[in-house]
Formats: C-alpha cells, sequence, structure tokens
C-alpha cells in the first residue's frame, strides 16, 4: 500500500497496479510511488502462483484470466475497510494484459486451448520454461478443460474507470470484439526495442481495436527489461512512464 502524501477530505482515487510474468507488487514501486506522490491512493499485489515471493505454480501461469479476479477481490477488501474513491488500474506486461481484462477485454478460448495444448506457440517463459509439462502433470486433463471453458468469461470489473498499460503482453490471444467492447480510458506505453512483447504482436491488438485507446512509444531504444531490472537501468524511462500514468489517473479519476 502507499498512501497519497497529501490526503484530500474525500477518498482518494485509487489504483491498482498488476505487475509482469513472476514478479511482484513490491517491484512495482517505480510505479506505485509516484503515483502515490501525485495524490493518488496505491495498492499492489501479488498474482497467486504468479509471484516470485510465494513461488510459482503452472496454474498461475496459464490461466491468466485468473488475474482479473485478484484485483476484483482485493477491491472488495479494501472495500470493507472504508469507502473507495473513484478506481483506476494500471499494469507491465502480463499486468497489462490484467488491467485490461478488467475493462473487458476476454481471452479467444480457442486460442488459449490450442496453446496450452502445444498447438500454438507459447510465448517464452524465461521463470517456468516447462509450463506445460508441469501443468499436465498437476492438472487432470478434465480439470484442465473446465478450466478452458472458462478462459474467455467477462471478468471484468464496473468499478474500474481507467486503464493504464506499460509493455502489455497477450495481445493475439484476445478476442477482437472484447477490445472493441473496452468502454473506459486507456493509454498505452511500449518500448520500441521490446522483444519479449513485441509491438506487433502484443501492443498493436490493443491500439487497433480498443476505441478508447491512445498510446506511444517509450522509446525507439527501450527494451521490455528497461521496465524492471534494477538501478540505474531503465530508471530515466521508469520514472516518465510513471509520470506519465500519474497525469493520466488525475486526468480520468479526479
Amino acid at each position: 500500500m502507499w498512501e497519497p502524501q497529501r490526503p484530500p477530505a474525500a477518498p482518494a482515487p485509487l489504483v491498482v497496479v498488476s505487475h509482469g510474468t513472476g514478479g511482484s507488487g513490491s517491484a512495482m514501486g517505480w510505479l506505485a510511488r509516484p503515483l502515490a506522490e501525485a495524490g493518488l491512493r496505491v495498492v499492489a499485489l501479488d498474482h497467486h502462483g504468479n509471484n516470485f515471493v510465494d513461488g510459482y505454480e503452472p496454474e498461475g501461469f496459464a490461466f491468466v484470466w485468473e488475474r482479473a479476479r485478484d484485483v476484483s477481490f482485493v477491491l472488495d477488501v479494501l472495500a470493507g475497510e472504508r469507502p473507495l474513491g473513484p478506481v483506476g488500474a494500471a499494469g507491465f506486461s502480463l499486468g497489462g494484459y490484467t488491467v485490461a481484462a478488467l475493462a473487458g477485454a476476454r481471452v479467444a478460448p480457442r486460442v488459449m486451448a490450442a496453446v496450452l495444448a502445444g498447438q500454438a506457440s507459447l510465448p517464452a517463459l524465461p521463470e517456468f520454461p516447462d509450463l506445460l509439462g508441469a501443468l499436465g502433470e498437476k492438472v487432470p486433463a478434465d480439470e484442465l478443460r473446465a478450466a478452458l471453458g472458462g478462459a474467455g468469461a467477462d471478468v471484468s470489473d464496473s468499478r474500474i474507470r481507467a486503464v493504464f498499460q506499460v509493455a502489455p503482453a497477450l495481445g493475439s490471444l484476445l478476442a477482437p470484439q472484447s477490445l472493441r467492447a473496452v468502454r473506459v480510458p486507456v493509454e498505452i506505453r511500449w518500448g520500441g526495442a521490446d522483444t519479449i512483447t513485441p509491438f506487433d504482436d502484443d501492443t498493436r491488438p490493443y491500439l487497433a481495436h480498443i476505441p478508447t485507446a491512445v498510446g506511444r512509444s517509450a522509446g525507439s531504444d527501450v527494451r521490455h527489461e528497461d521496465f524492471f531490472e534494477a538501478e540505474p537501468v531503465g530508471e530515466p524511462v521508469r520514472a516518465r512512464v510513471a509520470g506519465e500514468a500519474a497525469a493520466f489517473f488525475l486526468r480520468h479519476l479526479s
């Protein structure tokens, strides 16, 4: 949790931050701290089975649509503690997909089924290189089929009023019609030298299909790694993108 440095009289706008594959909420401080300094309340969560704090589980990497439910769970808990102000969501990499799912983006079930069956290419996962093998050992075939039956479910949360994506993933695995149905403001930043979530495969579908989406490159030489490698690598671009995210949320949540 990051509380705003200058708490307003009314409930402060809240931004939920979603980390990338195998990351953690605490590692998203580069984005969360500037948001709090701008007067926003921020919470960053550890997605179950997909964070390096608690450890990895194959379902946490394979069942990506469950991530949005993590965020909704967090919002339910926070709402039980005190009234929520206007809510936004920001995410990096797989977290970029997660926050789009909260706004209505849906996985294309047939495409996801092909990926998990090994019939379509799986994005490189250095944190879990044997994902398909581990998933097959742990999850029986009938349970896997049942889980995939919910892959295209609507996991949106009506409390989310604005979305900021940084180098978002999975654009090519989403149903275009679901992206066309997104109505909240969406702003996107990506790296021109990103080889992990390349623009054409992962970012372009969001920009091309979400009617409210706008965005720009964070730099032609910016890599995916520049958003998570230890300082000072990437520090300037992270600070700039975080400042742009703060301005975006202040504009749409205030």
